[in-house]
């Protein structure tokens, strides 16, 4: 931001000595710079930004990480409070288990995989699913009954718009190779560990044993991959590119939501 060229200085009125035509000198009016807007004596323009991060990614995770500045930070609590569905892809390994869930975690057992079907993993996901959906209805908070719900389920509304345990919304199996197997989960209030342990216990309702391999976040909120940069596009112009590209989407999302 201090690198980028900035409003040239104001110009202000001086009346400055010059001679006369009799050798006498007089006083002649003239445009020139205001001083206090020189570099040199105005310094650095930002010396500090204010910053907030949005829902965390831990260091073995990776995808859409959104980022609040300035007045951005206050956009990020309210869509917080709007509670809204984030997604990943969870990538998964039959066959071990790790004292942190992860395959690059303590070998704690090894195990035998070649009985598990694609058919199977599904119909456990399904389980998953449903035992979920019923406690997304419980901490909603909602009458099912009335016009309200009817509404709100119309719009896709329904979402616990308070404190709650991870909800997972919807999850299905995106490839199915033995051993290795990849999901996409949409869900609410979640960590990445819990991802983790959700494939740990995948493989323990199979019968056998799994890790996780892979975390990565694709959509957060309204904010999808399409909407994240690189570490290649770190630069001014492209941040206040995707500032003003985001502007409208998040705009829309509150109005939505919040009122």
């Amino acid at each position: 931001l201090n690198a980028a060229p900035g409003r040239a200085p104001r110009q202000h009125v001086r009346f400055l000595p010059a001679p006369g035509d009799d050798g006498a000198t007089g006083l002649v009016a003239a445009r020139v710079p205001v001083l206090a807007d020189h570099p040199l004596v105005r310094g650095p323009r930002f010396r500090r930004l204010k910053m907030g991060a949005g829902h965390r990614l831990d260091v073995k995770a990776s995808g859409v990480f959104v980022l609040g500045i300035g007045h951005g930070n206050k956009l990020l609590t309210d869509l917080y409070n709007c509670h809204l569905t984030k997604v990943y892809t969870v990538g998964g390994l039959f066959g071990k288990a790790t004292d942190d869930f992860s395959d690059m975690g303590k070998l704690v057992e090894k195990t035998t995989f070649d009985h598990i079907t694609r058919e199977k993993l599904e119909r456990i996901l399904a389980v998953i699913q449903g035992t979920n959906h019923k406690a997304l209805l419980m901490h909603s908070n909602i009458d099912m009954k009335t016009q309200e719900a009817y509404e709100l389920a119309v719009k896709g509304l329904i979402r616990p718009m308070g404190k709650s345990p991870p909800i997972i919304t919807a999850i299905r199996c995106l490839q199915f190779t033995l051993p290795e197997f990849q999901l996409e989960v949409h869900c609410l209030h979640e960590t990445q560990q819990y991802l983790r342990k959700i494939v740990h216990e995948i493989g323990l309702e199979l019968k056998s044993s799994a890790v996780c391999t892979q975390v990565r976040r694709i959509r957060d909120g309204v904010f999808t991959l399409d909407d994240a940069l690189p570490r290649t596009q770190w630069n001014l112009q492209s941040i206040q590119n995707a500032i003003s590209d985001c502007q409208l989407k998040v705009k829309t999302e509150l109005e939505k939501t919040l009122g």
